[in-house]
């Protein structure tokens, strides 16, 4: 009888755990499920994590902060983020040290609207644990400079502005499949230039990880999944300069069905978090 009662109990409680509706699986890059637990002890060997988000994706920022702490009980972290420009480093800082306040923080910087919601908590804890955190990407203003004329105009900058943006020449493959379908998605509204735009930011990204990368530390670099899906775009960048450091990428897919990933997600990051379609989106 209480075999019976053991049998039952672990089939009502395995029909209970497999019937709830989960909101993301993780799969490795050629379509294998795998656990966290696989995933965070895959990233431990890592010295520099791309972790590629939807911006306003819930599961993609719980996750960057739940790895960022699992990881930083094994290993020293520097943590860095495209949501924050090269030229507010010094606010940052402040910040980090307790010298500003966040409502200093946001006049001084320049911070995305949904900053208190899915970027502070990283911010918060590198500023908890007294972690580095890197403000890497090119302001948009000289983005926009080089959309509308492309990178020769940065030659004109001051040696002051100059500082924020990643050194000239900045070197550049149209060809690479993911600006080429830039090209694509633009269709008449794309540019050779538009392109550029986007490289001046993985550009810069790359070049301020590895300026305050040290080793033996784990860079943890947070931005949106296309600035380094397909091993591109910033990885490309990365390896351009050191090809010698132990690179993981993680994307963040968005499917209808996330019991199989969709082909057209395969092989984007090493580790591919695919979440319910119907997840309520950040703003």
């Amino acid at each position: 009888m209480k075999k019976l009662f053991f049998i039952l109990y672990f089939l009502i409680l395995s029909n209970v755990i497999f019937s709830q509706k989960q909101p993301y699986v993780i799969y490795k890059a050629n379509g294998k499920e795998v656990s966290y637990e696989k995933m965070l002890k895959s990233l431990q060997k890592s010295y520099i994590i791309l972790f590629g988000e939807l911006h306003n994706n819930p599961i993609a920022h719980w996750l960057q902060y739940e790895v960022t702490a699992d990881l930083h009980e094994s290993k020293p972290l520097i943590l860095g983020a495209e949501m924050l420009e090269a030229d507010n480093q010094e606010a940052l800082n402040l910040y980090l040290i307790d010298s500003l306040n966040y409502k200093g923080l946001d006049t001084l910087a320049r911070l995305w609207p949904n900053y208190q919601t899915d970027y502070a908590p990283l911010v918060d804890f590198a500023k908890d644990k007294k972690l580095d955190f890197i403000a890497t990407n090119v302001p948009r203003r000289y983005a926009n400079l080089v959309y509308r004329k492309g990178f020769e105009a940065l030659d004109s900058l001051s040696d002051e502005e100059k500082k924020w943006i990643a050194p000239l020449p900045i070197i550049f493959k149209p060809e690479l499949p993911t600006y080429q379908n830039i090209l694509k998605m633009m269709g008449e509204h794309g540019s050779p230039k538009l392109v550029m735009a986007q490289a001046i930011k993985d550009a810069t990204m790359a070049h301020f990880i590895l300026k305050n990368y040290s080793e033996n530390h784990t860079f943890i670099h947070y931005n949106g999944a296309y600035h380094s899906d397909k091993y591109e775009g910033i990885l490309w960048y990365l390896k351009q300069k050191r090809d010698d450091l132990n690179y993981a990428t993680i994307s963040t897919v968005s499917q209808v069905n996330i019991n199989q990933l969709e082909e057209e997600n395969l092989n984007k990051a090493d580790f591919i978090i695919c979440v319910d379609k119907d997840m309520t989106t950040t703003y």
